[in-house]
């Protein structure tokens, strides 16, 4: 009799229409595939249920999430293997029901069919947010998917992200430490805005406030940082009682769309546009525009798509939908630009920094990992292996030009053209 590992194989194999670059290893022990390889290990029959009722990247992520999928071996070089299968077949860009339409592609799943048990579905693991997803971006359902990613712990976000509890890409001059690529990064964006002491900067989804302190610090500006999450406004503002910037910085739990003391010299939002969403970014961009003086900068740092020859197409990542960003949505750098300008803005600079985040996104996993039984005390072993499958997947999508990141420069320039920025540009690096 064959053996749950060397079956299993078979039948995806014959679903995929290729070899399995992983090996199989079954929940009977058994094993089959390539040795040497990293092994991909069903637990559980259940996990074949979860891929049944949910085929594609949702019923992986539930299956991963629940514990009942796992990787022995290399994750990084397991994804690499596995995506690229799936990039293959991305290609082929079958719907499902043209897939089942294939008798060899039928068999295979009646043959999973059975190895699968009770066809009962699965309940999905609790880390999956339960909310229709219809991307409305109110601010009511804003502060929810805010909440749902940032209101985790504090404690959990210290052990992944270090001492800079900064959450976003760093920048990388050499092999050196995380906090020191992260205190460059803040600096690149203080030199690129121009600030200077006695300014007012405001601070766009302020995180956990490294921005803000290094800003007034370093700079001696006044500054506002706004956020939608209670747990990180808490822990900024103790920071910055700790720095002694008390007279200088404040913490808002406000939604962008809220505030209306302008005039601000400047205005950064690293990481947080990607919670905007496509029906609301031209607002997004209206807003900070009018709140800035004239002749005041935007630093909008943000993650970015490859465009599609069909834009109508694009869908949101499932897995990063129903555990990671609810409602976030990637935009094209183009479309940032054109949405700014569209706003009033001048963009003056485009900087590319998708190798640095790939980098970033390595050193976080390392993190979690080192952490890893303290973390999932703080939180749970599902989500735990929530983010340690999403920034693993997301460093190689970085470093495969999948997704990028963008610093985009814009300058409300006044009606007289006098932009107030240096005649070459880049002379803030650091």
């Amino acid at each position: 009799m064959t053996d749950a590992a060397s079956r299993l194989k078979g039948l995806l194999e014959q679903m995929l229409g290729a070899p399995l670059p992983v090996r199989i290893r079954s929940w009977d022990g058994s094993e089959a595939g390539p040795p040497g390889a990293p092994a991909l290990v069903v637990r559980d029959r259940r996990a074949l249920r979860r891929l049944l009722w949910k085929p594609g990247e949702l019923g992986l992520a539930r299956a991963w999430v629940s514990g009942d999928l796992d990787v022995d071996g290399d994750l990084y070089e397991a994804l690499k293997l596995m995506a690229g299968i799936a990039w293959e077949r991305d290609e082929d860009s079958r719907t499902l029901g043209e897939a089942l339409r294939d008798p060899q592609v039928r068999a295979a799943v009646r043959g999973l069919l059975r190895m699968a048990g009770p066809m009962l579905p699965p309940a999905p693991p609790p880390e999956e947010i339960r909310r229709p997803r219809r991307h409305l971006h109110t601010k009511r359902t804003d502060r929810q998917a805010i909440s749902h990613h940032y209101d985790v712990g504090n404690d959990f976000y210290e052990i992944v992200l270090g001492p800079s509890m900064v959450y976003s890409c760093a920048y990388w001059e050499d092999d050196g430490t995380l906090e020191d690529a992260q205190r460059d990064k803040l600096e690149l964006i203080c030199r690129k805005l121009g600030l200077k002491p006695g300014q007012r900067l405001l601070d766009v989804g302020c995180g956990w406030g490294s921005m803000v302190i290094h800003a007034a610090r370093e700079h001696g500006v006044s500054a506002v940082g706004i956020t939608l999450s209670q747990e990180q406004a808490a822990y900024a503002r103790k920071r910055i009682a700790e720095e002694g910037l008390t007279d200088k910085v404040e913490i808002r739990v406000q939604d962008y769309r809220d505030v209306s003391d302008g005039p601000f010299d400047a205005i950064s939002s690293i990481g947080m546009a990607e919670h905007v969403g496509a029906e609301r970014y031209l607002e997004y961009s209206e807003h900070l525009y009018g709140l800035l003086r004239p002749g005041g900068r935007l630093l909008n740092h943000q993650i970015a798509r490859r465009p599609q020859r069909d834009e109508s197409a694009y869908e949101v990542d499932e897995f990063i939908d129903a555990y990671v960003f609810p409602d976030g949505e990637l935009a094209p750098v183009g479309t940032t630009v054109m949405q700014l300008e569209r706003a009033g803005f001048e963009v003056r600079d485009v900087e590319s920094i998708r190798e640095h985040y790939a980098r970033t996104l390595r050193r976080w996993v390392g993190n979690l990992e080192a952490g890893w039984d303290q973390a999932v005390r703080l939180t749970s072993p599902g989500r735990a292996r929530v983010w340690r499958l999403y920034m693993a997947a997301s460093a190689l999508a970085f470093e495969r030009n999948r997704i990028g990141v963008n610093q985009v420069l814009a300058v409300k320039t006044p009606r007289s053209g006098a932009s107030g920025l240096p005649l070459r540009a880049r002379t803030w690096n650091v």
